[in-house]
Protein backbone atom coordinates (compact mmCIF):
# COMPACT_ATOMS: atom_id res chain seq x y z
CA UNK A 1 0.00 0.00 0.00
CA UNK A 2 2.82 2.70 0.58
CA UNK A 3 4.13 1.81 -3.06
CA UNK A 4 1.03 2.84 -4.35
CA UNK A 5 0.31 6.04 -2.20
CA UNK A 6 4.09 6.95 -3.04
CA UNK A 7 3.30 6.77 -6.73
CA UNK A 8 0.09 8.93 -6.15
CA UNK A 9 2.05 11.35 -4.64
CA UNK A 10 4.84 11.14 -7.33
CA UNK A 11 2.01 11.81 -9.88
CA UNK A 12 0.99 14.95 -7.96
CA UNK A 13 4.38 16.22 -8.13
CA UNK A 14 4.47 16.21 -11.38
CA UNK A 15 1.98 18.71 -11.82
CA UNK A 16 4.30 21.57 -10.85
CA UNK A 17 7.21 20.17 -13.26
CA UNK A 18 7.93 23.45 -15.67
CA UNK A 19 7.79 21.69 -18.70
CA UNK A 20 4.20 20.05 -17.65
CA UNK A 21 2.49 18.28 -20.44
CA UNK A 22 -0.87 17.61 -19.78
CA UNK A 23 -1.94 14.57 -22.28
CA UNK A 24 1.36 12.82 -21.14
CA UNK A 25 0.83 13.28 -17.45
CA UNK A 26 -3.15 11.73 -18.18
CA UNK A 27 -1.81 8.75 -20.18
CA UNK A 28 1.00 7.98 -17.43
CA UNK A 29 -1.85 8.98 -14.22
CA UNK A 30 -4.09 6.02 -16.30
CA UNK A 31 -1.84 3.31 -16.69
CA UNK A 32 -0.82 3.83 -13.22
CA UNK A 33 -4.44 4.71 -11.74
CA UNK A 34 -5.16 1.23 -13.76
CA UNK A 35 -2.29 -0.84 -12.48
CA UNK A 36 -3.56 0.01 -8.81
CA UNK A 37 -7.43 0.40 -8.81
CA UNK A 38 -8.33 -1.59 -11.92
CA UNK A 39 -9.46 -0.74 -15.79
CA UNK A 40 -12.30 0.36 -14.71
CA UNK A 41 -11.76 3.07 -11.85
CA UNK A 42 -14.15 5.67 -11.83
CA UNK A 43 -10.68 7.67 -10.85
CA UNK A 44 -9.35 6.58 -14.71
CA UNK A 45 -12.62 8.46 -15.97
CA UNK A 46 -12.48 11.74 -13.81
CA UNK A 47 -8.91 11.83 -15.48
CA UNK A 48 -10.09 11.18 -18.99
CA UNK A 49 -12.58 14.27 -18.44
CA UNK A 50 -9.69 16.63 -17.78
CA UNK A 51 -9.41 19.02 -21.14
CA UNK A 52 -7.35 21.78 -21.37
CA UNK A 53 -9.95 24.69 -23.37
CA UNK A 54 -7.94 25.93 -26.15
CA UNK A 55 -11.24 28.53 -27.16
CA UNK A 56 -10.02 32.10 -27.14
CA UNK A 57 -12.65 33.13 -24.26
CA UNK A 58 -10.82 30.35 -21.99
CA UNK A 59 -7.63 32.07 -22.90
CA UNK A 60 -8.64 35.66 -22.15
CA UNK A 61 -9.83 34.23 -18.93
CA UNK A 62 -9.44 37.41 -16.33
CA UNK A 63 -10.17 35.25 -13.10
CA UNK A 64 -6.26 35.60 -12.38
CA UNK A 65 -6.06 31.69 -13.02
CA UNK A 66 -5.24 29.80 -16.05
CA UNK A 67 -7.04 26.78 -17.73
CA UNK A 68 -4.07 24.90 -17.30
CA UNK A 69 -4.13 25.45 -13.44
CA UNK A 70 -7.48 24.34 -13.38
CA UNK A 71 -6.48 21.01 -15.02
CA UNK A 72 -3.89 20.47 -13.18
CA UNK A 73 -6.25 21.33 -9.51
CA UNK A 74 -8.48 18.88 -10.71
CA UNK A 75 -5.69 16.14 -11.77
CA UNK A 76 -4.83 16.85 -8.11
CA UNK A 77 -7.98 16.72 -6.17
CA UNK A 78 -8.94 13.20 -7.77
CA UNK A 79 -5.26 11.71 -6.84
CA UNK A 80 -5.43 13.35 -3.26
CA UNK A 81 -8.92 11.25 -2.97
CA UNK A 82 -7.67 8.03 -4.40
CA UNK A 83 -4.67 8.64 -1.59
CA UNK A 84 -7.31 9.29 1.50
CA UNK A 85 -9.43 6.25 0.00
CA UNK A 86 -5.91 4.34 -0.01
CA UNK A 87 -4.86 5.01 3.14
CA UNK A 88 -8.56 4.68 4.74
CA UNK A 89 -10.18 1.65 3.01
CA UNK A 90 -6.77 0.23 1.80
CA UNK A 91 -6.29 -1.34 -1.88
CA UNK A 92 -9.02 -2.19 -3.65
CA UNK A 93 -10.03 -6.36 -4.54
CA UNK A 94 -8.75 -6.75 -8.09
CA UNK A 95 -9.11 -10.27 -7.92
CA UNK A 96 -10.89 -11.50 -11.77
CA UNK A 97 -14.46 -12.44 -11.69
CA UNK A 98 -15.11 -15.59 -12.03
CA UNK A 99 -16.78 -16.83 -14.69
CA UNK A 100 -20.91 -15.90 -14.64
CA UNK A 101 -20.49 -13.17 -11.58
CA UNK A 102 -21.78 -10.26 -13.16
CA UNK A 103 -20.63 -6.51 -12.03
CA UNK A 104 -23.57 -4.48 -12.26
CA UNK A 105 -21.59 -1.80 -12.42
CA UNK A 106 -21.56 -2.38 -16.17
CA UNK A 107 -25.07 -1.56 -17.18
CA UNK A 108 -25.14 1.37 -14.14
CA UNK A 109 -21.86 2.98 -16.41
CA UNK A 110 -23.37 2.21 -19.66
CA UNK A 111 -26.61 3.69 -18.25
CA UNK A 112 -25.07 6.67 -16.87
CA UNK A 113 -22.96 7.23 -20.43
CA UNK A 114 -25.83 6.76 -22.42
CA UNK A 115 -29.03 8.92 -20.89
CA UNK A 116 -29.26 12.05 -19.20
CA UNK A 117 -29.65 12.61 -15.82
CA UNK A 118 -33.54 13.19 -16.77
CA UNK A 119 -34.08 9.92 -18.98
CA UNK A 120 -32.35 7.71 -15.72
CA UNK A 121 -34.92 9.70 -13.70
CA UNK A 122 -37.87 8.33 -15.79
CA UNK A 123 -36.59 5.24 -16.04
CA UNK A 124 -35.87 4.20 -12.19
CA UNK A 125 -39.83 5.68 -11.69
CA UNK A 126 -40.58 3.18 -14.36
CA UNK A 127 -38.82 0.55 -12.21
CA UNK A 128 -40.37 2.08 -9.05
CA UNK A 129 -44.02 1.60 -10.20
CA UNK A 130 -44.41 -1.48 -8.75
CA UNK A 131 -45.40 -3.01 -11.88
CA UNK A 132 -43.75 -6.15 -12.96
CA UNK A 133 -43.24 -9.11 -15.30
CA UNK A 134 -44.49 -8.02 -19.48
CA UNK A 135 -46.00 -4.87 -18.25
CA UNK A 136 -42.82 -3.33 -16.52
CA UNK A 137 -40.63 -4.91 -19.73
CA UNK A 138 -43.22 -3.26 -22.09
CA UNK A 139 -43.57 0.70 -20.06
CA UNK A 140 -39.53 0.12 -20.11
CA UNK A 141 -39.30 -0.62 -23.80
CA UNK A 142 -41.72 2.16 -24.80
CA UNK A 143 -39.72 4.32 -22.48
CA UNK A 144 -36.60 3.76 -24.47
CA UNK A 145 -38.17 4.46 -27.53
CA UNK A 146 -39.36 7.76 -26.83
CA UNK A 147 -35.40 8.47 -26.32
CA UNK A 148 -34.52 7.78 -29.35
CA UNK A 149 -34.00 4.68 -32.28
CA UNK A 150 -30.35 4.78 -31.48
CA UNK A 151 -30.36 4.79 -27.33
CA UNK A 152 -31.34 1.04 -27.12
CA UNK A 153 -28.51 -0.45 -29.46
CA UNK A 154 -25.66 2.46 -27.92
CA UNK A 155 -26.32 0.53 -24.27
CA UNK A 156 -26.17 -2.42 -25.30
CA UNK A 157 -22.59 -2.42 -27.30
CA UNK A 158 -21.16 0.12 -24.09
CA UNK A 159 -21.93 -3.12 -21.86
CA UNK A 160 -21.00 -5.43 -24.94
CA UNK A 161 -17.32 -3.61 -25.10
CA UNK A 162 -16.91 -3.23 -21.40
CA UNK A 163 -13.42 -5.22 -20.71
CA UNK A 164 -15.40 -7.58 -18.08
CA UNK A 165 -17.79 -8.75 -20.90
CA UNK A 166 -15.81 -8.49 -23.51
CA UNK A 167 -13.08 -10.93 -22.98
CA UNK A 168 -16.10 -13.38 -21.87
CA UNK A 169 -18.35 -13.31 -24.99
Amino acid sequence: MEKEIKLLRNLIARLSEEDFDLEAWKSFTIVILARIFGDNSKKIKQIEKIEYDYSSWSLRDTSGTSHMETCKKLGQQVLEAAILETETLGLPNKEPQKRGKFNIDVIRDALENELSLAELRELKKILNSGDEGDTIKKNLTDKLKVFGGDVSPKIIASIIINPQIKNEI
